[in-house]
């Protein structure tokens, strides 16, 4: 008698309805972007007393300012009087912000300063925009919505120990800065930035750029990394490219400093947004920096092909998951925060 062979096993991804669910989208704003800390800027942002930016976590609008006493302060840009959002402007310098519904402004600490039609500015937890935390590590800055999560340094230590191999990270500019809409859900955008399977035939640049025979890929507590060199292999022309819980990305290119971050902010279940910052120790736009950005973009430019054809498919009766290859681990280990993080207590 014949024996019959077993199929071979492998592990499914995530199903594809969780990339276009309205629902679970949902669910991941209540269970991961407001309980976790956000990249939502940059000191450079801020660096005069006045400046603001503001921004969107989970849905809910937010200001940050550099207030006159020097600190930085976050807020729900929200007016405590009626619910209005008091400042409408991306970023700006001002000494008072004002609410343009009733007229209530507010000091750059969020405290009232004047609160027309009342005879007291004293009035309870109405006298203050409700207070976001905020830390800063490496200039960059993040807000957290939950007022009872760990700090920073307690949930990402050992990626802040990671971060103590680059001396520069504090002396970076900021040099520039793009902004993208990208037609897919915020998993498959970084879905897509944890495996390295597709370079070969997806960034042909970047497969001659980079040694992919010495491509390597490491999991840590909440974040990843791959590394190489460029195939000259040549002293300093190592690259390492970080994911951070749940949706910030910070690659280091060869040469001095040459520094950017992408944040992939969820605008609905089948749209994001992509923030790319590029940074480096001198602001000058040099012919190296020029010829690094036409290849970071080029690659960019590839990728949002790739996850605008790939959440395309996911509407699709043929398969209800995917599976992983062998060198998609970190992709699996995002995958596995994901559903740790939206289990019901």
């Amino acid at each position: 008698m014949a024996v019959k062979e077993s199929a071979p096993s492998f592990n499914p991804t995530i199903p594809y309805e969780q990339y276009i669910s309205p629902q679970v989208f949902n669910k991941e704003r209540e269970k991961i972007f407001s309980k976790n800390w956000i990249l939502v800027g940059h000191t450079s942002q801020v660096k005069n007393a006045g400046d603001f930016f503001t921004f969107e976590v989970a849905g809910e609008p937010i200001i940050v300012t550099h207030c006159t006493d020097g600190e930085l302060h976050a807020f729900y840009n929200i007016c405590p009087h009626r619910g209005a959002k008091v400042e409408r402007s991306e970023q700006g310098n001002k000494k008072i912000l004002q609410c343009s519904y009733h007229g209530w402004t507010f000091k750059l600490d969020g405290h009232v300063h004047r609160a027309p039609n009342f005879k007291t500015n004293e009035l309870g937890k109405y006298s203050c925009m409700k207070s976001i935390r905020l830390e800063v590590h490496h200039s960059l800055i993040f807000v957290n919505l939950d007022s009872d999560a760990p700090s920073f340094p307690v949930a990402y230590q050992s990626f802040l120990e990671e971060m103590q191999r680059y001396s520069f990270l504090e002396s970076l500019k900021l040099v520039r800065e793009t902004h993208r809409i990208v037609k897919a859900n915020w998993k498959a955008v970084i879905d897509n930035f944890l495996e390295c399977d597709h370079c070969p035939i997806a960034h042909p640049g970047f497969a001659k750029t980079f040694d992919l025979s010495n491509y390597n890929i490491i999991i840590d507590n909440k974040f990843s990394y791959q590394c190489s060199t460029v195939s000259e292999d040549t002293e300093g022309a190592s690259a390492r490219f970080y994911w951070i819980w749940p949706n910030m990305m910070l690659n280091v290119y060869p040469g001095a400093g040459n520094v950017n971050t992408i944040q992939v902010v969820p605008i609905d279940a089948e749209t994001s947004l992509g923030i790319y910052r590029d940074y480096s120790v001198d602001a000058e736009l040099t012919k190296e920096k020029e010829e690094l950005f036409t290849f970071v973009d080029q690659v960019r430019e590839e990728d949002f092909d790739l996850v605008e054809l790939l959440q395309s498919g996911f509407r699709s009766k043929a398969f209800e998951n995917g599976i992983y290859s062998p060198t998609e681990h970190a992709m699996e280990h995002f995958h596995q925060m994901i559903e740790e993080a939206l289990q019901d207590e």
